[in-house]
């Protein structure tokens, strides 16, 4: 089974709309009918099995059928954004060396063959790129094996309760309202696909859109960046989201005030996940725990069936206290950490370390470095586990400041500074100190003149004196990745240039 069979293979009958944007709708049938017109356009260039094809298309419609006719073709597709410049596009070529670029209006023309193209393994279905927020982004393969079982992993836990549909008796529609060249673009395309649902795509992100997208389609449950839940809480012209009653945060991590003004503003409940391109959502909520848990507001969650985790102390780091254990869990203990059984339940932990996480499948080549003896993959970020199971992310282990000795977790203070009337971002870096070794630096984005007094003096009501920044820079914005993550490399490059 590869992914095609995901729209080959619909429940949906040939004349039942499945595929839309804003003003465009494809039916299964015209859907299906596209998907092979386009494999039989790459084969006639020469595309063979294994072979990469670029995609340069604007999200909608045509970007998802093209994507199933790489498949269909026995390719592996290589998504690019179509608004990415030419020096991001040669690059992309070059790392991926695909057999044929497919962009703009020529999609359906028989493209040149590319020279010097490489064969992929059998099973290769498509390459995304790491966030990039700490070094330059990555590729990374993802297999049509492994995707499946990602899916089904996600799946599963939401298809023994009683499924959201519309009137018709039809599923809820999957509204994507990020680029399907991220992995977070494709994944919820396909989810919907999985799930026997019609998948709803936006060009960008825009607030009426997506209101307006949000009514037409009866959405009851999406996905949403951070940085697009921003822009829905910001838009006096947005008040309304109706029927919508669910949020999960994507791509980047949601902070508990953010969530709070969203969920306040539209009567939404939000909830966070947890997961990365190369282990896929390994965390996330169940709609039962959202009901059961209100108060663990900010916490991505618990493990998906057949996920385990454990903390693991950073060096220097005390050992765990472990409490609220029914039974003492087989596997090896450590200091630090926290083991699971396979089906994600586990003894509790207060202790922050890094967080190493073992899920069914993965993505292909992930460094070896990464995985310990047991197959754990060491995911960079540090996080506690509660009482009840629920993960919380402290933040990158890259990212934490050592100021003299004493830890600074950027994401702490950033809270307190966002609490500050007038400021609307903000970023916390580690700058270099000869005495101390590091001390915190803020770049705050202001929507009126804020003084320092006024940050200083919010820092000293809500945090220790080694967490206050020791110097406040104005931007005018903060540098984001696509997804909408704060490039802190970017922020730390600027340290040597005088504060404004």
């Amino acid at each position: 089974m590869t992914l095609a069979t995901l729209l080959l293979e619909h429940p949906f009958p040939d004349d039942v709309p499945l595929l839309h944007s804003a003003d465009t709708t494809l039916t299964a049938g015209a859907a299906r009918r596209d998907a092979r017109d386009v494999a039989a356009t790459l084969r006639k260039a020469g595309v063979g099995p294994g072979h990469a094809v670029a995609v340069q298309l604007p999200n909608g419609p045509a970007a998802i059928t093209a994507m199933f006719g790489v498949w269909l073709a026995g390719a592996v597709f290589v998504p690019v954004n179509p608004r990415s410049p030419e020096r991001e596009l040669q690059s992309i070529l070059d790392a991926t060396r695909p057999a044929v670029l497919l962009a703009g209006a020529n999609e359906r023309d028989t493209p040149e063959l590319l020279a010097d193209a490489r064969v992929y393994d059998p099973g290769v279905a498509f390459v995304t790129w790491t966030s990039g927020t700490t070094g330059a982004p990555k590729p990374v393969l993802h297999t049509h094996t492994n995707y499946l079982e990602l899916l089904d992993r996600v799946l599963a836990p939401l298809r023994g309760s009683r499924p959201q549909g519309n009137a018709d008796g039809r599923r809820t529609p999957n509204l994507v309202p990020v680029s399907l060249a991220l992995n977070a673009g494709i994944y919820n395309v396909l989810f919907g696909l999985r799930a026997g649902a019609e998948v709803v795509v936006m060009d960008r992100f825009e607030p009426r859109t997506f209101a307006e997208l949000v009514g037409r389609f009866s959405i009851r449950s999406t996905v949403l960046p951070p940085a697009a839940m921003a822009m829905l809480s910001d838009d006096p012209t947005v008040v309304d989201l109706a029927p919508l009653r669910y949020v999960r945060s994507i791509t980047a991590p949601l902070s508990p005030l953010q969530a709070r003004r969203f969920g306040a503003k539209f009567g939404i409940v939000v909830l966070n996940g947890y997961g990365q391109a190369e282990i896929g959502e390994v965390i996330g909520w169940t709609a039962a725990d959202a009901r059961e848990h209100p108060d663990k507001l900010g916490a991505v969650g618990r493990p998906h069936p057949g996920v385990s985790i454990k903390i693991a102390p950073e060096p220097g780091a005390r050992a765990t206290s472990e409490v609220g254990a029914a039974a003492e869990p087989t596997g090896p203990k450590g200091p630090g950490d926290r083991p699971t059984d396979e089906g994600g339940g586990a003894r509790a932990t207060r202790q922050i370390g890094r967080l190493l996480v073992r899920p069914p499948s993965t993505a292909v080549g992930i460094a070896a470095d990464r995985v310990d003896d047991e197959g754990y993959i060491d995911t960079g970020d540090l996080a506690r586990v509660d009482d009840d199971g629920f993960v919380w992310i402290e933040g990158r282990a890259g990212d934490v400041i050592n100021r003299g000795g004493n830890k600074v977790f950027p994401e702490h203070v950033e809270e307190v500074l966002r609490l500050v009337a007038g400021v609307t971002e903000a970023a916390v870096v580690g700058v270099p100190d000869e005495r101390l070794g590091e001390v915190p630096v803020a770049y705050v984005v202001t929507a009126f003149d804020v003084s320092d007094e006024d940050l200083v003096e919010a820092c000293r009501a809500h945090l220790a004196p080694y967490k206050i920044p020791v110097v406040f820079r104005r931007v005018d914005a903060l540098p984001r990745s696509e997804v909408g993550k704060v490039l802190r490399r970017e922020l730390v490059q600027r340290q040597a240039e005088p504060p404004r």
